[in-house]
């Protein structure tokens, strides 16, 4: 196998020894490699995730900079739903296009510590089915593409779903919207009823730590209770997009890369990386959030795990001044698609001549985007 390095004075074909960055020719070692500014084209060459995993934050990013993971269907989406309000010189969010809605209001057992809550306040509440129903026909009629329906989880982390499936069911027959699921830990038989009812796609946050699922959610489950969420949504044959959270662990590093093995195992219709974002008023308010490095870790060892699933990321990140890096960081790791993206990530994608286009739907819609456009290609 080889790896082509090159920089502005010469151009190096190296033998790859082992299944890292060894290389044959002396002035190339794993450290300067990276240090020399040298250019990355892969030929043959692969990095093991792991070695993504347990390498310094500093040499992550510059091999993500170096072009080593760049996207190769040389196409970006940017998206930018109701969730919250967008507006730059390129793309201005509508405030009726994709809202969220909870069918729980904004009761929640679980009390997580990086969320207690909160998030639900920010969602249209819709507690009984006919709410449901009466609520998406009023959100249709002010010009809705579609919605995120979602909720607090009961005691064993599902969300309550169940008596919403017709109502669902009837959404998607009646009024034709894109419907997207927040589902929780779930059981075959309720993936097959989210099918059955046409939901677009199943939402599901992925958690690699026992520790983390009992300190954070302070709920009484295991990692392979969400190993089986991912079977039965992949069995269900519903399109499924689990996210992974970034920093979930007081803003650490922790059973991400757990995570995303999971994922890989199941085949999903894409893969959506966000990030901890402290909020105020939970007892993680304090809390540091994760670097732009960590962020980048996790995409690069997702684009290596899934090198043909569409990879976004996902609205949910850190804000203020480190957003800008994160998202140009997220450009440079190949993503398929970024939630309201800074300026700097639309200017870097331009830079790197990535066909760029904007949709006011949830970015979990990034694979029937790509399944559409393809099939547009192959029409007579």
């Amino acid at each position: 196998m080889n790896l082509v390095l090159c920089n502005r004075t010469n151009v190096l074909s190296l033998e790859q020894i082992d299944n890292t960055y060894a290389v044959a020719h002396p002035a190339c070692t794993p450290q300067n490699l990276l240090e020399e500014n040298l250019f990355v084209t892969p030929v043959e060459f692969k990095i093991d995730p792991k070695t993504i995993w347990q390498m310094p934050g500093e040499e992550v990013v510059k091999l993500v900079r170096s072009g080593y993971f760049a996207n190769s269907s040389g196409k970006i989406r940017f998206y930018a739903p109701s969730f919250m309000y967008y507006k730059t010189g390129y793309f201005r969010s509508s405030p009726a296009a994709f809202p969220s809605i909870s069918i729980t209001g904004r009761f929640c057992a679980l009390k997580c510590k990086h969320c207690g809550g909160k998030v639900l306040n920010t969602m249209m509440p819709a507690v009984t089915p006919e709410q449901l129903v009466n609520l998406c026909t009023q959100l249709k009629q002010k010009g809705a593409k579609g919605c995120l329906i979602s909720g607090g989880c009961l005691p064993d982390g599902s969300v309550p779903l169940g008596k919403f499936i017709d109502a669902i069911a009837e959404v998607k027959r009646d009024l034709g919207l894109t419907v997207v699921v927040h589902t929780g830990v779930i059981e075959l038989s309720m993936a097959r009823r989210l099918k059955e009812a046409r939901t677009d796609a199943a939402l599901i946050d992925i958690i690699g730590s026992d520790e983390t699922i009992k300190e954070i959610y302070q709920l009484n489950v295991e990692v392979q209770d969400f190993d089986r969420s991912l079977k039965a949504l992949h069995e269900s044959g519903i399109p499924f997009v689990p996210h992974v959270l970034v920093g979930l662990h007081y803003g650490k590093l922790k059973g991400e890369f757990r995570a995303l093995q999971m994922i890989s195992k199941y085949e999903p219709s894409a893969v959506i990386v966000i990030a901890l974002m402290p909020i105020h008023g939970t007892p993680m308010e304090n809390v540091t959030p994760p670097t732009s490095t960590d962020i980048a870790k996790v995409l690069a060892m997702a684009r290596l795990m899934m090198p043909n699933t569409p990879l976004v990321l996902g609205c949910m990140r850190p804000k203020g001044n480190s957003k800008g890096e994160i998202d140009v960081l997220a450009v440079d790791a190949g993503v398929n698609a970024i939630a309201f993206p800074a300026d700097e990530a639309i200017k870097q994608a331009e830079s790197l001549g990535l066909e760029i286009s904007f949709s006011s739907l949830c970015c979990s819609q990034i694979y029937e985007d790509i399944q559409r456009n393809l099939g547009n290609l192959q029409l007579p």
